[in-house]
């Protein structure tokens, strides 16, 4: 597997120690600069690229380091600069060099390695002739092998984040016209925002088990290397085989609250973006998130007007974030922006995590809805439901159980649509909520305390019913 070597160290890491871990590998290595220069690479002196150094992040978020490279991590309190070195498989030595590269950072700064036995302050000498190793030809130093049709990218963490990193080799294999192939052992886990980046054909997740081989860590699916792409398996029948380890789950009484809203608002200059998500954290959380970023690590204090800038320039290209809660309430969010025909929109997924004893709040989503549906939020429409999962929000290669509906609730402009008279009259045994005032009012429908699957076939009944609305 690739080495990803982290240092975290209180102060940020000035040119002399940069220079100081960059002679890791002795003085006839070369260093040049790529990405616009927020990547720093060591090469071979014919270019090959052996450890590539991402620019130090500073991170504000409590908890952040331990959410994403394990509980058990011993790092500095926040705030605390995450330098991220990344090291090539092409090359035997390139791991040592990063971690060399990561524990000179610390050792002179006085922070920890992530993982800490990869730290040394070592010098590695090369045993590859560097005059004639190929260099590398791949196009994002995060990308590990490169195909025709597939960009495979070898992660050995335990928690697998949407870094920069892996967002701009997502991007790389998108315009390139390939599949972007995760590949970890199967003791990884993906974040929500990984899991969504990787929510379709042909991008997968490539799980490594000792028994099984390889499967996909979202569907099942056994795979095998196959014209330099993982592809699936075939039975006899023409069927797909599912991996044995995939099915092999354990109940834990953990589950997840999870939010789908959307809200829309006119495009003026006094807009402000992401007062809908932090209501809705306030209300189920008794606070408002802890911080936002456009990748993991989550590394900026939580700001709706930092936020709305950002959207504001990069308009009227979509804007992608990422919002992350207090450690002790496991909640995240992926937010998305976009500036449409109809205004600016926000397409925003909110997942909150609680314990075995911990009952979700489903008694706050009534007077929720309410307070997003009579302020000026802009909420069209919020789906609640609630699934059986992690408490810590992660994603295992395992089989999931679907969510439950709970809740769906209507924009007084979404009910206006629709008509009032017929949103407010579904063919069903359910009644729905008026919410703010009569003449244009936001509608809320109960459907559940998310512990019965045949509330799916009540909302789908509903959903179709809605559509056929004058």
């Amino acid at each position: 597997m690739t080495k990803d070597v982290i240092a975290l160290t209180p102060t940020m890491p000035d040119v002399r120690t940069l220079l100081a871990g960059l002679y890791a590998g002795g003085p006839d290595l070369r260093v040049r600069t790529a990405a616009d220069g927020a990547v720093v690479q060591l090469c071979t002196p014919d270019g090959t690229t052996l450890v590539s150094i991402e620019a130090p992040i500073l991170i504000h978020t409590p908890g952040e380091p331990a959410r994403l490279l394990g509980t058990g991590t011993t790092t500095p309190d926040t705030p605390v600069w995450w330098t991220e070195a990344r090291a090539t498989t092409a090359v035997p030595e390139a791991g040592q060099l990063a971690g060399s590269f990561a524990g000179r950072l610390a050792t002179v700064l006085g922070g920890t390695t992530w993982p800490p036995e990869a730290a040394t302050t070592d010098v590695i000498p090369l045993t590859i002739d560097t005059t004639t190793t190929p260099a590398n030809t791949t196009p994002h130093p995060a990308i590990d092998v490169l195909t025709d049709t597939t960009a495979v990218v070898l992660q050995d963490r335990p928690v697998i984040p949407m870094t920069s990193w892996l967002s701009d080799a997502l991007r790389t294999a998108i315009t390139s016209d390939r599949a972007l192939h995760i590949v970890t052992p199967n003791t990884a886990r993906l974040t929500l925002p990984t899991r969504n980046a990787l929510g379709g054909h042909p991008h997968r997740w490539v799980v490594q088990d000792p028994q099984d081989g390889y499967y996909d860590g979202l569907s099942g699916a056994v795979l095998r290397w196959h014209n330099g792409t993982f592809a699936p398996t075939r039975a006899t029948s023409g069927t797909t085989p599912v991996a044995p380890a995939f099915t092999n789950t354990t109940e834990t009484g953990e589950r997840q609250l999870i939010l789908a809203l959307r809200t829309r608002h006119p495009a003026d200059d006094q807009l402000i973006l992401g007062r809908a998500l932090e209501t809705t954290w306030h209300h189920l959380t008794g606070a408002p998130p802890n911080g936002w970023s456009t990748a993991e690590p989550v590394n900026l204090p939580w700001s709706t007007r930092q936020l709305t800038d950002l959207a504001r320039r990069r308009a009227p290209h979509p804007t992608s974030l990422i919002a992350i809660g207090h450690p002790d309430r496991p909640a995240l969010a992926t937010i998305r922006i976009a500036r449409t025909t109809a205004g600016v929109e926000e397409d925003i997924t909110l997942a909150l995590g609680y314990g075995e004893h911990e009952p979700p709040p489903l008694e706050a989503i009534p007077s929720l809805a309410e307070a997003l549906a009579t302020a000026d939020h802009g909420l069209t429409s919020m789906l609640t439901s609630l699934r059986h999962g992690p408490r810590d929000l992660t994603i295992p290669p395992h089989i999931a159980t679907p969510p439950n509906p709970v809740a769906l609730t209507l924009g007084p402009d979404t009910v206006h649509d629709i008509g009032t008279h017929h949103a407010q009259h579904p063919p069903l045994n359910l009644t729905p909520t008026p919410l703010g005032p009569t003449s244009r009012p936001a509608l809320h429908y109960p459907l559940g305390d998310g512990t019965n699957d045949q509330t799916w076939t009540t909302l789908n009944r509903l959903t179709q019913h809605l559509r056929t609305g004058t």
